[in-house]
């Protein structure tokens, strides 16, 4: 009688073991893509424990579906998913625009750093007024590190549909960012 509660128990450690890993190697990624998307660090610690909360009631499941694959654009797209549906609610909160934030506590004051940072602003807003689609492809890119095929996994694109996909919001920011610098700001 006790051989099937201990056998479960077994699988169960297993199983909690397995996923300890997995949130260990893909939180930074889920919070950092969590939080390109929303802008807040409250928020995106809010999505990236609803991430792990869904990815953990799916994870055995998931594992044996993946035939050896990683796990990374599975987390990336359930994140995706619960972002899509935050901006859906989004109205119904009040939202703390990021130019609120606090003042940096040691500030700089060489040209560079200026320029530098107006660059960045720049490139922020230019973010901000790309589809979602194509700003999502650019945060896994480039914040995450994601190939093109993880991209691809975790947008439910092909691999070409993703290439071109990058391409096209690459070629929109800069057109954006390019307005931006010379004063022409595109309407957001």
């Amino acid at each position: 009688m006790s051989a099937a509660p201990d056998s479960a128990r077994r699988d169960k450690a297993t199983l909690d073991a397995a996923f300890a890993e997995l949130y260990k190697a893909h939180l930074r990624d889920v919070y950092s893509y969590s939080y390109y998307r929303v802008g807040n660090h409250h928020d995106a610690e809010d999505l990236t424990e609803q991430t792990f909360l869904q990815a953990y009631r799916h994870f055995e499941r998931a594992q044996k579906e993946s035939q050896g694959r990683p796990l990374r654009p599975w987390l990336i797209r359930i994140a995706h998913n619960l972002a899509a549906n935050y901006y859906r609610d989004r109205s119904r909160r009040p939202q703390t625009n990021i130019d609120d934030a606090g003042a940096i506590s040691t500030p700089h004051t060489t040209e560079a750093l200026v320029q530098d940072r107006d660059d960045l602003a720049r490139i922020l807003r230019g973010v901000q007024q790309l589809p979602d689609d194509r700003r999502e492809a650019l945060i896994m890119r480039f914040a995450l590190g994601m190939d093109n095929r993880e991209i691809a996994r975790a947008l439910g694109r092909t691999d070409g549909a993703t290439k071109v996909l990058l391409h096209r919001a690459i070629r929109q920011l800069e057109e954006i960012v390019h307005k931006d610098a010379n004063g022409a700001r595109p309407a957001g």
